[in-house]
């Protein structure tokens, strides 16, 4: 049965970033897109605003899920953080818990991070600021109409950014994978490489060609190193 990867985005992005995902041939992992509201499909619905909220949608999602289905955790950036959190939340509920948890493109969850002040700013101030801090400058941004369906979302998610610190030290008791893309300068190698205090569990760095959005222009490699963390043990 393949494993269902919960895909969590990272700030102000929708699920149909993962659903394109889809498309490819995978074989040991199903792509699960978490849509959080305020986005796409959702955009009616107001988006959530603390940490805990959107932990609870998504361990919602898992409740819902059969028993017996094999599930992971994968978020990039501020998706990592809220992955994170909803493995926190089902370690302390039990009793399911992920095959693994896996986070992209973030800085192990106790360090400190940029704030982006996304409740103070006018527009372009905070535009400004998010190119600043994220190093990406979404095609978004440039166009009136499509800012304006974009900012509401992205200031509820990196308002939670902003005020960020764990819920818990505990560790996790699942194994963690975290990735980075090799040429990203707003995560360093040794913030990435200090998740592995996170578990109790085995971690492993995997490194892949690219900056912060490394796979924004071609999934593929990262796809293959997913698919590869559940492959079954050769003989």
């Amino acid at each position: 049965m393949p494993v269902a990867l919960l895909c969590i985005p990272y700030a102000g992005a929708g699920a149909s970033l993962f659903r394109q995902w889809k498309r490819h041939s995978l074989q040991q992992v199903e792509v699960d897109p978490v849509q959080l509201p305020g986005r796409e499909e959702l955009f009616a619905a107001e988006p959530r605003t603390s940490m805990a909220e959107v932990v609870d949608l998504c361990v919602d999602r898992i409740r819902k899920m059969p028993q017996d289905a094999p599930f992971a955790l994968f978020g990039h950036s501020f998706g990592a953080l809220v992955a994170y959190e909803t493995a926190q939340r089902l370690a302390a509920e039990g009793p399911r818990l992920p095959e693994r948890l896996i986070v992209s493109g973030a800085a192990a969850p106790w360090l400190p991070r940029p704030v982006t002040g996304s409740g103070s700013l006018t527009d372009d101030e905070f535009v400004a600021r998010v190119r600043e801090v994220v190093g990406y400058d979404h095609p978004a941004f440039h166009d009136a109409e499509l800012r304006g369906l974009l900012l509401p979302s992205l200031r509820a998610d990196l308002g939670i950014n902003d005020r960020y610190t764990p819920s818990s030290t505990d560790l996790l008791p699942i194994p963690l994978t975290v990735l980075r893309g090799a040429d990203d300068q707003l995560v360093s190698r040794q913030d990435a490489e200090l998740w592995s205090k996170a578990t109790s569990q085995p971690t492993e760095l995997i490194e892949l060609s690219g900056d912060h959005m490394y796979f924004s222009l071609d999934p593929k490699p990262l796809l293959a190193e997913l698919d590869a963390l559940f492959a079954p043990p050769a003989d």
